[in-house]
């Protein structure tokens, strides 16, 4: 999913030149890297056992950055003020296969987006043991507060696509009325 994810961007769908990124999840920060080559300010977020893993691929890859990156430890469902104000776009790649961490992510996208944030997740379809309600239960809990808009695989980069992997834009719901 990373390597679907990096790809997407690369065919220039989202403008991510001087805009602010923020990754979840980011593991080997694949994503992130990609958003920071194509001139985005990227913060790389992960637990604190990752942070190691996480610089030395910003040190490997940073003769290809043109924006800026760093990493930053970030534990969903704890305080975000530090990423504060809401970046313009999130990027997430394989975030949603582990139950108990469900409602602690969508706490933080709550925190996290403002009402121009676009949340890019890319996650592959599981059909095994738990995985397919994980899902479901993730994207009915997004629903509240969320919209969500697939795209289309023919919008994927040509030889990075899959029929089981899933690239999904994500925006906070309109409020609607008195606010």
């Amino acid at each position: 999913a990373a390597l679907v994810l990096a790809k997407f961007l690369e065919t220039g769908a989202c403008p991510l030149a001087r805009r602010h990124v923020l990754e979840l999840g980011a593991g080997t920060g694949a994503v992130g890297i990609m958003a920071a080559t194509l001139g985005a300010n990227v913060t790389v977020t992960d637990l604190e056992e990752l942070q190691e893993l996480l610089m030395v691929n910003i040190e490997n890859n940073k003769h290809l950055v043109t924006g800026s990156l760093r990493a930053k430890v970030l534990k969903w469902g704890e305080d975000v003020t530090e990423f504060q104000p809401p970046p313009d776009y999130i990027l997430m790649a394989d975030c949603i296969y582990y139950e108990e961490s469900l409602e602690p992510l969508l706490k933080t996208l709550k925190d996290l987006t403002g009402p121009d944030t676009c949340v890019l997740c890319c996650y592959e379809q599981r059909t095994m043991g738990k995985n397919p309600e994980i899902e479901r239960k993730y994207f009915e809990l997004l629903q509240m507060d969320f919209e969500l808009e697939k795209i289309p695989l023919d919008k994927h980069d040509e030889e990075y696509r899959s029929e089981d992997i899933h690239i999904v834009n994500i925006h906070r719901k309109q409020k609607v009325g008195p606010q």
